[in-house]
């Protein structure tokens, strides 16, 4: 039985997982300065990462079937080839309207497009990299490498926003432009370090897969990625406000105040994951059952705070729950299919991953005007919904 260090190639897609996510989050810390200086509105902010959500969304499940189709490692060197095209025609935008703003229309058009591209390409990664672990790694034992690549998407989650906002402060437009050469390094890893693949279906008889969120299968890891997406970009697109308001911080120090938050969620992830790492012979189901246990106390209990120490000590629990759940459910729905359904089987959880980012910030930023209370409220009727769900699921297993 293959143990998740024998995955070859893994540190490549530990790397470009690292990277890949890095790029993401510094676009997200620096579109609000742009935003500001471009004469745009806020909507137009969020509009652009809702329109890279949705390319995601709709993406991703044909993503994962393609590489089951032509190979692995052929769908990822065309995807990051393309995400990094872009993200430096985005960088190149940027810099150049930052000197002489054109016209509002323009940028919003430009901001959008390549935002929702870069979405619709990076979609590619994370059902790819998935299936290829799935390929792989033994049934059962698929959760700690798994665990591996959804480390390396947390300490981007930190390091991304920091490593930005520390550039920015230096020359903005030269974030955008070390961004965009992460996708680069990540490509030459890749094509470096990755070994050839064998398309699944190669060796498959029968139709090609087409899996769908409502296959009995992936009942469990579909309603798990909605869950865990809904709660983290709630949480995400709330903070911020809450740090205002509940806690009567200014403006400047209420931001601060969400980027602490948000880097004890990264902090939570990773020392989760490598617990799962870890402990490999424990159940995807049973991780799912507790993480989603956990994460509904830690975000439910956001209702009660009053001080700093409290929201971020509430949002550490919560993320400490996500890292049993995220790379579970990617393990729970590969042990679920056939050889040849996994790259299938990791787009449409993907896709359904993208639907969580463009449900949950609307969902939270409404549910906020109501009271600050509320968006937390829910998110621990959801996940705790989830952990019963998780917990029977498991007993009809046995």
């Amino acid at each position: 039985m293959r143990s998740p260090s024998a995955v070859s190639g893994l540190p490549a897609l530990v790397f470009a997982a690292l990277v890949g996510t890095m790029a993401m989050m510094a676009f997200v810390a620096v579109i609000g300065p742009v935003v500001r200086l471009l004469g745009l509105s806020e909507w137009h902010a969020g509009l652009s990462v809702t329109a890279a959500g949705v390319l995601w969304m709709l993406s991703a499940r044909r993503w994962g079937a393609l590489s089951d189709r032509i190979g692995r490692r052929r769908v990822l060197l065309t995807a990051l080839a393309a995400y990094a095209l872009i993200y430096v025609a985005l960088a190149v935008y940027v810099d150049t309207a930052l000197q002489s703003p054109p016209a509002v229309w323009l940028s919003v058009l430009a901001l959008v497009g390549l935002r929702a591209l870069v979405g619709l390409f990076y979609a590619a990664v994370p059902p790819t990299a998935a299936a290829l672990v799935a390929d792989e790694a033994a049934p059962g034992r698929r959760a700690g490498a798994m665990a591996k690549l959804g480390t390396a998407n947390a300490v981007g989650m930190v390091v991304g926003p920091a490593a930005a906002g520390w550039i920015a402060f230096q020359n903005l437009s030269l974030t955008l432009y070390v961004a965009a050469l992460l996708p680069v390094l990540a490509l030459g890893v890749i094509a470096w370090r990755l070994p050839a693949t064998v398309p699944a279906v190669a060796t498959a008889t029968g139709p090609r897969p087409r899996l769908s969120w409502r296959d009995p299968r992936l009942r469990l890891p579909v309603l798990a990625v909605f869950a865990a997406m809904i709660s983290v970009t709630v949480a995400q697109v709330t903070v911020g406000f809450f740090a205002i308001d509940r806690l009567r911080l200014p403006p400047a120090e209420g931001a601060r105040m969400a980027g602490l938050a948000l880097t004890a969620v990264g902090v939570g992830l990773i020392v989760a994951q490598v617990g799962v790492m870890k402990l490999t012979t424990v159940p995807p189901r049973r991780w799912i059952a507790l993480g989603a246990l956990v994460s509904a106390v830690g975000f439910a209990s956001v209702a009660l705070v009053q001080l700093p120490w409290q929201l971020l000590a509430s949002y550490a629990v919560a993320a400490f729950g996500m890292g049993f759940v995220f790379p579970s459910f990617q393990a729970l729905a590969a042990d679920s299919v056939e050889a040849h359904e996994q790259g299938a089987a990791a787009g449409a959880v993907a896709s359904v991953q993208g639907l969580g980012m463009v449900i949950g910030p609307m969902l939270g930023t409404l549910l906020y005007r109501v009271t600050p209370s509320a968006p937390y409220l829910l998110v621990g009727v959801v996940l705790g919904v989830l952990a019963v769900v998780a917990g029977l699921h498991g007993r009809g297993a046995r």
